[in-house]
């Protein structure tokens, strides 16, 4: 069997915890920060969790992941 490749542009965007759980950062984080109030800024740097429906997809572009 050869090796899987990872997907360069899903490898930049998830990452995995400890305990295998895939996080994601908040969408609309970036574009057009200046205008953007303070509290709103600090809400997108948590980090969220991806939902299960959307981990086995996530799992196919990371397989070693």
């Amino acid at each position: 069997m050869p090796k899987l490749k990872t997907h360069k542009g899903a490898q930049a965007r998830f990452k995995f915890s400890g305990s295998g759980k895939g996080l994601r950062m908040k969408r609309q984080s970036s574009h057009l920060r200046r205008n953007k109030t303070k509290r709103t800024r600090r809400m997108f740097d948590d980090t969220v969790s991806v939902s299960n429906r959307d981990m086995s997809k996530v799992h196919r572009l990371l397989p070693y992941g």
